[in-house]
């Protein structure tokens, strides 16, 4: 689902974003609500940020990136860590790209997330490549989830990608 947010685009840097575990729902510019597998699971477009709630039978976990007033926790490069009975696994990056590249990049992502029945995208008004995209799915017994936070005022984007549910047994 693609959508255009109604909203200055105020999150304008990468280095502001930070991570969060557990926060409550925060109000959203636009929300998609999927069932994977007996998944419940939310998209939620924050501005240039995003937050994802996840429940399934007794359990229940979210995640926010965002630009959080107060928050001293920056964006990570990787977090790993049990959240109840489940393994939560987050990695994040940085890409620095030339403005046709940016132009392209943006282009290849929107295209990727907007017609995707999981995936969730909003573009900003004042620049065409500036967006926030997600998308999750399911896959052996965990929720996975990527997400792209464009910023093309400065060449960057923020690329999350999480993975949360059971232990996955270890590869022989």
């Amino acid at each position: 689902m693609l959508t255009s947010l109604k909203t200055s685009y105020t999150d304008t840097r990468a280095a502001d974003l930070a991570w969060a575990l557990g926060r409550d729902p925060l109000p959203a510019l636009a929300v998609l609500d999927l069932e994977l597998a007996g998944a419940k699971l939310q998209l939620r477009l924050l501005g240039a940020s995003h937050q994802v709630l996840l429940e399934e039978e007794s359990r229940s976990c979210s995640e926010t990136v965002a630009c959080l007033p107060g928050s001293s926790t920056p964006l990570p490069l990787g977090v790993s860590k049990r959240v109840g009975e489940w393994e939560y696994e987050f990695a994040a990056r940085v890409e620095t790209l030339t403005q046709g590249s940016f132009a392209g990049r943006a282009q290849e992502l929107l295209a990727l997330v907007a017609d995707h029945p999981h995936g969730l995208a909003g573009t900003f008004p004042g620049s065409p490549h500036a967006f926030t995209a997600m998308l999750a799915q399911r896959h052996e017994g965990q929720v996975r989830w990527r997400t792209w936070h464009a910023y093309p005022q400065e060449g960057q984007l923020v690329v999350t990608r999480t993975r949360i549910g059971a232990r996955m047994p270890a590869s022989l």
